[in-house]
């Protein structure tokens, strides 16, 4: 049995990944950890927990945590992982983490876009990148697996069938996306109140959005070469999940037909990528670690639509398939 700590379990992707655990046959959660201010018994924090797990919330010991877990899914802000994650690997634990610490290899364009100094590049150059559908083979046995950001999950697998064939035009990429409220964690601010949030849908994060030099990242690294995008998410009035929408100028020319066989071809294994025969939709994903993609041709332009829960595919549940394939267990386990 993998025992599991989450450090930082009062949070929206915390209270995730132990209701996916609930049900995994071969992990389970030893250790709960927060900020002293936020800590207390898990059921009354979330009470969906009552009668489920009576595990308390409690200030991180790092003496106790190396007693009782075997891996660490760390789910602390941007920014302050880094402070820990050094620790937890001394403590032998494996490291899932979900911050953007881990993410970006450049330690210039990370500090441009987090406006902090890397404290950690030992480590930031050993992590794997978590996306297993493209990476799998780095995960595996990885002892420091950066979680993806959730808007770049979905916009990637989009259109990786098309970077890794070379079907387009690498500097004209425009990814357009529309994630949920919870995307925006769970303390509250004005602009996430309910009173904004209903009936409304805005842009924001216009031209700087952090996970932007991400997707290039992973883009460029599958297509073999420097790819640039243009992103730009919104914010809509439901609760979870994302729907990007992604355009593209065909390099070579593609049919509808061949169009569709290279996306099923492509993720013809994969057990968390359904392709489509029309455009997604987040209530089909909610609460799921599946994604859904949907690519067609409209007016000579590529246009690719995927759709993904972001507290599951876009965080709590990729982080538990990149357990399964880092201990070596079936990768559907707990979530399916």
């Amino acid at each position: 049995m993998i025992r599991v700590a989450i450090i930082g379990a009062s949070g929206y992707t915390g209270a995730e990944s132990i209701e996916i655990i609930l049900r995994h046959s071969k992990a389970q959660v030893t250790y709960l950890t927060a900020l002293p201010e936020e800590c207390g018994q898990i059921d009354e924090m979330f009470p969906q927990f009552k009668g489920r797990c009576d595990l308390a919330v409690e200030p991180l010991d790092l003496n106790k945590l190396a007693s009782l877990a075997d891996v660490a899914l760390c789910c602390l802000p941007h920014k302050v992982s880094m402070g820990f994650v050094p620790k937890l690997l001394d403590a032998g634990l494996k490291v899932i983490d979900f911050s953007a610490d881990y993410r970006i290899k450049d330690v210039g364009t990370y500090e441009k876009f987090y406006q902090v100094k890397h404290t950690d590049t030992e480590n930031l150059a050993k992590a794997a990148f978590g996306l297993p559908e493209l990476f799998r083979s780095k995960i595996k046995g990885a002892d420091l697996v950066a979680n993806p950001g959730c808007f770049p999950t979905g916009a990637t697998l989009a259109i990786a069938p098309l970077l890794k064939n070379g079907l387009i035009e690498t500097n004209s990429i425009i990814v357009n996306s529309v994630t949920g409220s919870s995307g925006a964690g769970k303390n509250p601010s004005e602009k996430f109140h309910y009173p904004n949030m209903n009936e409304n849908i805005f842009a924001y994060g216009i031209g700087v959005h952090r996970h932007m030099p991400e997707m290039e990242q992973i883009a460029s690294e599958v297509a073999g070469s420097n790819v640039t995008m243009l992103f730009q998410p919104h914010v809509g009035p439901f609760d979870r999940g994302i729907l990007s929408t992604v355009y593209c100028q065909p390099a070579k020319e593609i049919d509808a037909e061949k169009l569709s066989k290279l996306y099923d071809d492509f993720y013809s294994s994969e057990p968390f990528v359904q392709i489509c025969n029309e455009s997604p939709a987040v209530k089909n994903v909610a609460g799921t670690n599946y994604c859904h993609i949907f690519p067609t041709i409209v007016k000579g332009k590529i246009i690719c639509f995927s759709a993904i829960d972001n507290l599951v595919k876009g965080a709590s549940g990729q982080a538990i398939q990149n357990m399964n394939i880092i201990f070596g267990l079936k990768e559907t386990m707990g979530l399916i």
